[in-house]
């Protein structure tokens, strides 16, 4: 019984810390994000230059722990590893879920969003199997004996683990689980279809019984079913609170909004072209890879002399930063500005390009593997004619 329960454990433990490992590494760009979230909220900032470094480093562990406590490799090292990664994840999750300051945690990613209490029971039940793992630890053989085998496995292991984050962060990741991945309708994504469920609120009073000075609260319902709005002893005091009690249908994408630098709305404009247009996503155009923008700028022109077709590049920077850096760099494409957020959704790349047809997403490309204008002019653009 002894040695099922602490096999089960191993195997629980083991396939959920490579998952995890695999759906973050899948995203490192993302779960550096996340990463820095909690620094803003721990007041340790600076590092938010290495937050995408730290992400291949915690998905890589992640995945090595994983499988060296499957194969039974360094079960002691090991052990301890597995202890103080989940101990200092349950922290990170209690804290967010009681102090509503995160929230996700970003264990699975994009592919599984959990909310903070959720994360935070999965942790504590990670923890129990681990505390099982730990105080039988010296119980844990290797499946190859030969320390040559075990050393060869886990740096077969570490090699591919790093590699895949590294992988994904210079391109991008192997399963797009974001909203505006290819094949994504983009203005379907950003509606509520009719007849969906909205969200619910309710209004909480604060009233005062002008005699005696008792305070009491009452939501909007109780305030009209027991007719103390009647009773002209009792009075309300400050403004009412609106609380959401039950959350309705949510759209894969409800921040997006793209504006010209006068303010005025071009949302629907550039996401509902039925032709094929160009988004370039520059969210930050001081960190943004020049000679990349550079191969862009080369292909909107052409794009747009042989086959009319309207390339825009957005930004979160301000209009005073972006039409300073347009014209040093001599760029010929529409600018308009959104929240850094949806733009770093779009593509985990800066700069990076998105093929839009009708709202459609049709391809999607990193700074690092940008199509030449030959290639998606023989692709797209050569056939819609």
């Amino acid at each position: 019984m002894k040695k099922a329960l602490i096999l089960i454990c191993r195997l629980v433990v083991g396939v959920l810390f490579i998952f995890s490992g695999l759906i973050k590494a899948n995203d490192p760009l993302g779960f550096g994000y996340k990463l820095q979230e909690y620094f803003e909220v721990f007041h340790i900032s600076f590092l938010n230059d290495f937050a995408t470094g730290m992400s291949i480093v915690i998905c890589a562990l992640e995945i090595i722990f994983g499988a060296a406590l499957l194969l039974g490799i360094r079960a002691v090292q090991v052990s301890w590893g597995l202890l103080l990664t989940i101990v200092f994840f349950t922290f990170l999750t209690f804290y967010s879920a009681a102090f509503d300051v995160v929230k996700s945690c970003g264990c699975f990613g994009d592919a599984i969003p959990l909310t903070p209490w959720q994360s935070f029971a999965k942790d504590i039940v990670l923890l129990i199997l681990i505390l099982v793992i730990f105080f039988n630890r010296q119980s844990i053989h290797p499946l190859f004996k030969s320390p040559g085998a075990q050393k060869a496995a886990l740096t077969v292991i570490s090699v591919l683990a790093f590699g895949f984050g590294w992988y994904t962060y210079s391109y991008q990741p192997v399963v797009d689980f974001l909203p505006y991945h290819v094949g994504a309708n983009i203005p379907v994504s950003m509606k509520i279809p009719e007849g969906a469920p909205l969200d619910e609120y309710e209004i909480v009073y604060v009233l005062k019984h002008k005699k005696s000075g008792e305070s009491k609260t009452m939501t909007d319902k109780e305030y009209i079913d027991s007719g103390i709005w009647k009773d002209e002893n009792w009075e309300v005091t400050g403004e009412p609170e609106k609380k959401l009690i039950k959350e309705g249908y949510q759209p894969k994408i409800k921040d997006l909004r793209i504006a010209d630098s006068q303010g005025t709305d071009y949302t629907a404009e550039l996401m509902e072209n039925p032709y094929y247009n160009l988004l370039i996503v520059a969210y930050r155009l001081e960190d943004t890879n020049i000679n990349a923008l550079g191969d862009l700028n080369a292909l909107a022109i052409n794009a747009a002399e042989n086959y009319n077709i309207r390339t825009a590049l957005l930004t979160s920077d301000s209009p005073a930063n972006a039409s300073q850096f347009q014209k040093a760099n001599r760029l010929v494409m529409e600018i308009f500005y959104a929240d850094a957020v949806p733009l770093k959704s779009m593509v985990r790349s800066n700069p990076g390009l998105l093929l839009l047809k009708d709202g459609v997403v049709v391809g999607k490309w990193p700074a690092r593997a940008l199509p030449t204008y030959k290639d998606l002019e023989e692709t797209y653009f050569s056939k819609d004619k």
